[in-house]
């Protein structure tokens, strides 16, 4: 048996351990499943497809049953999957039935990214291939300029045949939701602007408490700060602008390349209080209360809603989130 297979010199529990000879295995790995041809519980339709070979970077596409044939007219969400950046996967069970569950009741098109993860592949890696994901997706509108030399209309049919480009919205929970974050930021400063975004428990954090953070345990605080130096080693801090957009440094967020925002939270979540100072600090810099909103799910955890998806209060996030994508 290869020793340097079986050696641990990196355990980051209860997420998961580095073997000498480069092996990562992620403990909390979730089960991966296929696309389907029509999802027996919501009638959604998925397939898989490749973005870019190099650097790999694939997707799922999730397409409702009652969509209109023949017609460009759902609203189109750009979803990033959460996970810490190391773990989660736009093919794992739970991200599956929950992009199938929002897609049937919102009535969009989803198109959820499979970027690379850290410590593999370290951040900026995955903003990067989201990036990437975003230029293939805007490739395909006939109306908007894609950012980067693409195609003004792309390869992949359903997007073609049946999404609205002047209906996207970007979307993310939890390390997705940061990325949805940044990659708005970014497409603010090329001049885009999406019609939403959706931030669900939203992965911020900062060198400074903030709110009931003063009384959190210390350990708790230590893991935030850990995993984010753990996934991205080149970052400048936990006040980096891509972890802590209201840090030193940190860009207005009136660059956001977005019409209108909703964040939700978590009340037993320990980073709720960073997803407060969100819709408050837009509030701060003029943007109107349609503009921003606010839900809050009392007693319940981090991203609960992704893992006990038949709970009442799973159920009044999906709703609030289907109703946001449908304004």
């Amino acid at each position: 048996m290869d020793s340097d297979n079986q050696e641990v010199v990196y355990e980051f529990l209860p997420l998961l351990r580095i073997y000498k000879n480069g092996r990562v295995e992620r403990l909390l790995a979730s089960e991966t499943v296929p696309p389907s041809l029509e999802d027996p519980e919501t009638g959604v339709f998925s397939k898989d497809i490749s973005i870019s070979s190099d650097p790999c970077i694939s997707a799922r596409l999730c397409l409702p049953n009652n969509r209109t044939h023949n017609h460009k007219n759902l609203p189109l969400l750009i979803y990033f999957h959460g996970g810490g950046f190391c773990l989660g996967s736009a093919f794992a069970l739970y991200y599956h039935r929950y992009l199938n569950t929002l897609v049937s009741k919102a009535n969009v098109i989803a198109v959820s990214i499979e970027y690379r993860l850290a410590p593999e592949h370290p951040l900026p890696i995955a903003y990067e291939d989201c990036w990437t994901a975003l230029q293939w997706v805007l490739s395909h509108s006939r109306t908007d300029k894609p950012i980067s030399s693409a195609s003004n209309h792309g390869k992949e049919s359903w997007l073609n045949d049946y999404a609205d480009f002047n209906k996207i919205f970007l979307g993310g929970d939890s390390a997705g939701a940061n990325i949805a974050h940044n990659i708005a930021m970014r497409a603010g400063a090329h001049g885009l602007k999406f019609r939403g975004m959706y931030l669900a428990h939203p992965y911020f954090w900062g060198s400074e408490s903030i709110g009931s953070e003063t009384d959190m345990d210390t350990e708790v605080k230590a893991i935030n700060e850990r995993l984010w130096l753990f996934v991205n080693p080149s970052s400048v801090g936990i006040d980096d602008p891509m972890i802590n957009p209201f840090g030193p440094g940190a860009q207005s967020l009136s660059c956001l390349g977005c019409e209108r925002v909703l964040v939700c939270v978590a009340g037993e979540d320990p980073v709720r209080e960073r997803g407060r100072l969100y819709c408050n600090e837009l509030k701060k810099i003029g943007w109107e209360e349609d503009r921003v909103k606010f839900f809050e799910s009392e007693g319940e955890g981090h991203a609960f809603h992704l893992h006990f998806p038949e709970t009442k209060n799973a159920q009044l996030v999906i709703e609030r989130l289907a109703s946001f994508l449908r304004c």
